[in-house]
């Protein structure tokens, strides 16, 4: 399990902050990685929050992940790109961002896609949602036992959970065989975000 299990999500439209100083806040809490999500079309600005992110992660040895831009990753020079279904092909991915780069998929409650992710080139498997969601309310629900059956299949494959993580539940979620908690309005919507961000990483000790 890593040492640093919580995997923050940061969405430009939902913070209370600046965002380096929210994602900042993040890191100095113990954030491992960092997904950039912003859907906006505004390549420039994004092109900018992604470079201005990718030096604080590795200031703090962390990783910085780009959701589904293929694109801004290679451009920016971050150490990955994380997909959901039907967010474009995970091998082309591959093919395109190199063998040393953090490629992540999302499996739904699926072990099929998993299989398959794997066979495209992911490098970690995201499963959820485990908990009622307000960011995604429709996403399909998983159950937790999901995560063990995933553990048992496919190895030291990193296994993220996501949906509905809270400090409340996240540690079933890491004791059914998590090894990151994928965390956005519960981390970045708090008053202070960096002492939630120790708080979950208190959660593996």
């Amino acid at each position: 399990m890593p040492k640093r299990p919580l995997y923050a999500i940061v969405t430009t439209r939902s913070l209370r902050e600046a965002l380096p100083t929210a994602v900042e806040s993040a890191l100095r809490g113990g954030a491992g990685w960092i997904q950039y999500r912003d859907k906006s079309s505004q390549p420039e600005r994004r092109q900018r929050d992604a470079s201005t992110l990718k030096t604080l992660c590795h200031q703090y040895g962390a990783k910085l992940i780009i959701n589904d831009d293929v694109d801004l990753a290679l451009a920016t020079g971050a150490d990955g790109v994380h997909l959901g279904q039907g967010d474009g092909s995970p091998r082309e991915a591959r093919r395109r961002l190199g063998p040393e780069a953090i490629l992540g998929v999302t499996c739904h409650a699926s072990m099929s896609l998993a299989r398959q992710a794997l066979e495209d080139g992911a490098s970690y498997l995201a499963f959820g949602r485990f908990f009622p969601s307000r960011t995604k309310p429709q996403a399909p629900p998983a159950p937790l036992e999901l995560l063990s059956e995933a553990r048992s299949a496919f190895g030291d494959t990193p296994l993220v959970a996501i949906g509905g993580i809270t400090l409340d539940n996240g540690g079933k979620a890491l004791h059914a065989g998590a090894d990151w908690l994928a965390v956005g309005e519960n981390l970045f919507g708090a008053d202070d975000i960096e002492s939630q961000a120790r708080a979950y990483r208190q959660l593996t000790l």
